[in-house]
């Protein structure tokens, strides 16, 4: 396991002026993590993890807290509240057998939807994933999920239906320039 990435750490500026500190989660994070889960409305719970969950169980919690930050990025958007950090977004990447590209998976808590917040993390993570040597960034995305597919393609993602699941939508990019994707 590498050691916690500090240099990732970043105090962002949203839409309306707020602050908002961009890190990567750690361990100890759990109990926030699982707080931000069960703070999501169902839709949003139900469009993150494409099914239905009212909290994370024992085993999912620690694969999503307890990361390597090689194979596994997950960077946590966090606000202070009376004086403790409140976690409003995660986004994160998986690196895939190839070594070469990387799923992503991205949440925002509803209330913060709309604020720039999902802008400001996918950004830190994609510049993570092109530092580390990615090709390929990609995504799998409930096809009645049109307010993430039209942000994937903000981002420049392209898209195209999954071929085994017509529900599904894959959406992917390349993060080096030089590099096409698919």
């Amino acid at each position: 396991m590498a050691d916690y990435p500090a240099d990732l750490e970043r105090v962002r500026t949203l839409f309306d002026g707020s602050q908002v500190t961009i890190r990567p989660i750690r361990r100890e994070d759990a109990p926030m993590e699982q707080d931000f889960v069960r703070h999501l409305s169902p839709d949003s719970r139900h469009a993150r993890f494409m099914g239905t969950l009212n909290e994370l169980p024992a085993s999912k919690l620690k694969y999503l807290t307890d990361i390597d930050y090689e194979r596994h990025l997950a960077l946590v958007a966090v606000v202070r509240r009376n004086g403790c950090e409140v976690e409003i977004g995660v986004a994160r990447y998986v690196v895939g057998p190839d070594a070469d590209s990387c799923e992503f998976a991205i949440a925002v808590d509803d209330a913060w939807q709309g604020s720039g917040v999902a802008g400001v993390l996918m950004l830190e993570l994609m510049e993570a994933a092109r530092r580390r040597g990615l090709r390929l960034m990609e995504g799998f995305v409930l096809a009645t999920n049109h307010k993430m597919l039209k942000f994937a393609r903000q981002l420049g993602f392209d898209a195209r239906r999954a071929a085994d699941d017509p529900n599904t939508i894959h959406v992917w990019r390349s993060l080096q320039p030089d590099r096409p994707g698919p």
